[in-house]
């Protein structure tokens, strides 16, 4: 999650800190298909967003009573069933709110004041003032934060509208979430390939591609998701056939066009969990794949369920 705790100053950021400023939160965050085996994270997420991260505390009896008022929520013409397009409106809605939620209380940790615009150097004395009592040894540590100093003041000119080097609320928030503001994508496919592009050639390659996501020994056997994600890469992700992926075409894996995740989710919960084959949901469908919905200790849903007064 995006989430700063910050007083008057704030310490070397923790890891969930270094992940404020990454598309971590877009639904992309966790893919949906995780080694071409289903990611039921990604549906807590998309389903839940923010409102889940402490559910996985609750006993299945009290996760299933709170679902089933969240369904009477999506149901908003009340006739008893989830449709395709209420799914779908539901988890924009949660999408959205976490975004709103998260923007507003970043805006208040960096801007304690309530100013109209806060400084590139106000931001940077809040989250990067540590490193000036660093002696400049070049550690790992030292390189990792001055790295993400300069990624953040790139982001945060890009997000300056404006170029007054002040950011309003409405350009924070095109920082902070720069998956979801137009003129910031670029930005977001090019953080991307500066993390996978370990030699620095500009372009992806397979290897690369696939990263160190293999832990096994040298002469272990390769496991199956392998093959499936160099076939992934070979047909669909290198569409000239050179080998590599460009810029272009991981602009078109991480943010493709004309696709909806919100609806591509809700299809996938119905096609899970629609049991009499109506292509809609009645709440007994749902509350019998609660687990599908909800409940995972991973994921950073559940505030809602255990703060609301609703419930």
């Amino acid at each position: 999650m995006f989430i700063f705790t910050v007083a008057a100053a704030v310490p070397k950021p923790d890891e969930g800190e270094k992940n404020d400023r990454t598309l971590e939160k877009d639904l992309s965050d966790k893919k949906h298909y995780e080694h071409e085996a289903h990611n039921v994270e990604y549906d807590h997420e998309a389903f839940l967003g923010e409102d889940a991260k402490k559910f996985d505390q609750l006993t299945p009896e009290e996760s299933r009573r709170r679902l089933g008022i969240i369904v009477d929520k999506i149901d908003n013409n009340a006739d008893g069933h989830v449709s395709q397009e209420e799914l779908k409106d539901w988890i924009r809605f949660t999408q959205r709110r976490y975004i709103t939620d998260d923007v507003d209380r970043q805006w208040k940790t960096h801007n304690p004041e309530d100013k109209e615009k806060i400084s590139w150097e106000e931001y940077k004395k809040m989250l990067y003032g540590f490193m000036d009592d660093m002696d400049g040894t070049e550690d790992e540590e030292s390189w990792s934060y001055a790295a993400m100093q300069k990624r953040d003041r790139r982001r945060w000119a890009v997000a300056d509208v404006d170029g007054d080097d002040h950011l309003n609320k409405e350009e924070f928030a095109a920082f902070l979430h720069p998956e979801e503001t137009g003129h910031m994508r670029d930005l977001v496919v090019l953080e991307a390939m500066e993390d996978i592009d370990k030699d620095k050639d500009g372009k992806i390659s397979l290897q690369e591609y696939i990263g160190d996501m293999i832990r096994g020994a040298e002469g272990d056997s390769e496991p199956e998701w392998v093959q499936n994600e160099k076939e992934q890469f070979s047909q669909y992700r290198d569409k000239d056939g050179d080998g590599f992926m460009d810029q272009e075409e991981v602009k078109n894996w991480i943010i493709p066009p004309d696709f909806d995740h919100a609806e591509a989710e809700a299809r996938h919960l119905i096609y899970e969990s629609d049991s009499d084959g109506d292509s809609k949901l009645t709440k007994e469908e749902i509350l019998n794949k609660y687990d599908l919905f909800v409940g995972s200790q991973a994921t950073d849903f559940g505030e809602a369920f255990v703060r609301h007064d609703e419930f």
